[in-house]
């Protein structure tokens, strides 16, 4: 039975990959809904996330050793040679130093891992550690952030230029996250010994060494955003989540692949305080590191996910039992987790970026228990891929796991992680072309050889001379507050013991805070300075969930296309209008082919009534008010109207969700709905109706399961 979930896995995994090769190669990233390469400064920005893209074909990079463990041997080698030969890293481009050494130096020395095992059993003879030179050539543009009196990294590196002179357009900044400055050693450590080059090791090592000298010593927590420069704790909040995360799970997988005492100590230190303030079974809530007995924020994100997998190394069962099984019970009620969920389960961001650390705890849950139930886990995780975010080039994010709605983005994690983590949840020993027991797995699924501990290194590191770093220097901040930042995570494939245990039932009490009792005197009340910044910043923090929290008093609404050869898998991001017919009260939406009104403003009586009467309108955005639209289309008989922005570029992507308003006259009127598209998705729904003529969309207060939408016909001809 589980062997056709696993045959599914591969299926998926070509769906995905082959379409980034065939739409988006050499581009960074496929762009799943549009089936084109995403690059960088020919989209519109999207902030932080774009620190990722390099212009180094980052999803093929960070693919290589999945195409190896998923026994893809013919696709590995030609993707190695691609990439020898295709991709350059001596470009003029400001990345994130963190998502740089985990996707792309990970992934090279995963796929030199990877070569090196398969030229050793006779194949891939031409290989001469061509990926090895390109990861020493990427690390050395690399080090010059680290040319900090802290020895922690700048954020951001310019790959040609560093980060001094105007010509780098970073190193300015001041501030990074805790899991940024502390991720490094794995990937530093392997590239050192590796190469016999002692000094990346020793710069991850400096960093590290400087984060556990800044803990909180009282709480032995340690906060999500640093000073580079000072060294003082910028954003005192602590978790496991977003910020934090992949710190604590390099000090536990440096102390595997290096075999150093010290950062075994130093997470066991961290993780009882972990276990005593931030564990409230089966949550984990963020503490403040000084007064870490009072909750930061009442909501968990997505990234905590990790967490149960990382407590299945350490050997604590129960408690990553529970919060699995809590984080579960999330994804079973909105299909994924969303990046933020409160404590009783309900959507605090609404995103999910197919992120993939909730398959990556239950892959090590189920090999530590070995309990069947993780494969029906597994499945689920399977089925709710196809069915949500599958698309006809790929696999697209969800917008809003709420509505079904779609983002146009397929990171370059869900390859390198999420399809890793499935196969091997669900292959037989026999299926693995080698023993992932000999192997780490970097916070990106890259695999690392722990024959690498007893590999040559100084062992004294050499004092760190920085002159050589004259010439360039790194970074700016990526901090994750903001959940669209990426973060990939994962886990070691040791498992020192199994332990057999069941599912714990268990039920939770959630206790209500009165926001209104907070008051802003209690910052002028503080008995001290450090105490009244910690009230004001507490204030802030409350003010920014209250704004939040409006902010969704309004969700989106869903077009989907459920017509050939879409059947419902695109889904499109909808703003909502304050008249109309409200798509929250109709169950089953509304559902008809579109048309072009003419005139396409829809400002005059229209010119076309014969053609849209019956069908579902589409205007551009501008000239008149859009309840004046709505009366036009619902006077030629039109039963919904779909309003395009006619601002080039605009996206749900990057801005908000808009709501269209009406004239300021009565509209009752107005029965039919009518629902706002940003320019990116409009012409995603107006180049189908170019190519197929015949376009059917169901607009909803949610996308519909794929066999919901289509007619008694349409399933006969389409393989379910």
């Amino acid at each position: 039975m589980y062997l056709l979930l696993r045959n599914q896995v591969l299926e998926m995994f070509d769906h995905a990959y082959q379409n980034y090769m065939d739409h988006a190669y050499p581009a960074d990233e496929l762009m799943p809904l549009t089936c084109r390469g995403r690059v960088r400064g020919l989209e519109p920005s999207r902030g932080d996330i774009d620190d990722a893209l390099g212009k180094f074909s980052l999803t093929l990079i960070d693919t290589l050793d999945t195409l190896a463990l998923l026994n893809k041997t013919v696709e590995f080698e030609e993707a190695v040679r691609r990439v020898v030969a295709d991709v350059r890293l001596d470009n003029d481009i400001v990345v994130s130093v963190f998502e740089t050494n985990i996707r792309v130096l990970g992934g090279l020395l995963g796929g030199h891992s990877m070569a090196v095992m398969l030229k050793e059993s006779g194949r891939m003879v031409w290989y001469q550690d061509e990926l090895l030179h390109m990861a020493k050539d990427l690390g050395l543009r690399l080090l010059p952030a680290f040319n900090t009196s802290s020895g922690l990294p700048y954020p951001r590196v310019n790959l040609r230029y560093g980060v001094r002179g105007p010509e780098t357009r970073t190193g300015t900044e001041t501030d990074t996250c805790t899991a940024c400055a502390g991720t490094i050693i794995l990937e530093f450590a392997a590239l050192s010994r590796f190469t016999g080059d002692p000094t990346f090791e020793a710069h991850a090592r400096r960093a590290l060494d400087f984060l556990w000298e800044k803990r909180q010593r009282n709480s032995n927590l340690v906060g999500t955003t640093i000073n580079i420069h000072s060294g003082e704790w910028v954003r005192r909040d602590s978790g496991v989540g977003a910020g934090i995360d992949s710190y604590y799970e390099y000090l536990m997988k440096a102390y595997i692949l290096l075999g150093d005492d010290r950062f075994l100590q130093r997470f066991n230190t961290h993780y009882a305080s972990i276990m005593k303030y931030i564990s409230q079974p089966p949550l984990l809530l963020d503490v403040h590191i000084h007064k870490p007995l009072l909750p930061a924020r009442t909501w968990m994100d997505s990234l905590l996910a990790f967490f149960p997998g990382l407590q299945v190394l350490k050997g604590d069962i129960r408690p990553a039992i529970e919060t699995h099984e809590m984080l579960y019970q999330v994804t079973k009620k909105h299909n994924f987790l969303p990046e933020a969920f409160t404590t009783d389960y309900r959507v605090h961001w609404a995103q999910h970026p197919l992120r993939p650390e909730f398959a990556e705890s239950t892959y090590f849950l189920y090999k530590a228990t070995r309990d069947p139930y993780y494969l029906e886990v597994g499945r689920t995780i399977l089925e709710n891929l196809n069915r949500f975010a599958r698309v006809p080039c790929g696999f697209a994010a969800m917008k809003d796991v709420r509505t079904g709605s779609h983002e146009d983005r397929m990171d370059s994690f869900f390859l390198a992680e999420m399809f890793k983590y499935l196969f091997l949840l669900f292959a037989e020993e026999d299926d693995l072309p080698f023993n992932v027991e000999d192997y780490v797995f970097t916070t990106e699924a890259h695999l690392l050889p722990l024959s690498l501990s007893t590999a040559s290194n100084s062992q004294a590191p050499p004092l760190l001379d920085d002159s050589n770093f004259e010439w360039t220097c790194p970074n700016t901040r990526l901090l994750f507050p903001d959940p669209s930042t990426t973060r990939s995570t994962c886990h070691t494939g040791t498992m020192q013991t199994q332990q057999a245990c069941g599912i714990i039932l268990f039920k939770l009490y959630f206790e209500s805070v009165d926001s209104n009792k907070i008051s802003l005197s209690s910052s002028l009340q503080a008995v001290s300075a450090i105490a009244a910044e910690d009230g004001m910043r507490f204030m802030q923090e409350m003010m920014e969930l209250s704004s939040q929290q409006q902010k969704e008093q309004l969700p989106p609404r869903a077009v989907q296309i459920v017509s050939h050869p879409f059947f419902g898998r695109v889904v499109l991001t909808a703003g909502p209008a304050q008249f109309g017919l409200d798509l929250f009260k109709s169950s089953s939406g509304v559902r008809g082919f579109v048309t072009v009104a003419e005139p396409y403003n829809g400002c005059s009586e229209l010119s076309n009534g014969e053609i849209v009467a019956g069908r579902i309108a589409l205007l551009q955005r501008g000239q008149c008010m859009f309840a004046e639209k709505a009366r036009h289309i619902h006077k030629a008989g039109a039963i919904g109207g779909i309003v395009i922005d006619d601002n080039e570029g605009s996206s749900s992507d990057t801005a908000p969700l808009f709501q269209m308003a009406g004239d300021g006259r009565n509209t009752d009127d107005v029965t039919l709905p009518l629902l706002f598209l940003f320019h990116k998705e409009g012409n995603i729904l107006l180049e189908a109706l170019k190519e197929y003529r015949e376009v059917e969309v169901l607009l909803s207060d949610k996308a519909r399961d794929r066999g919901e939408t289509l007619s008694k016909t349409e399933r006969k001809n389409v393989n379910m």
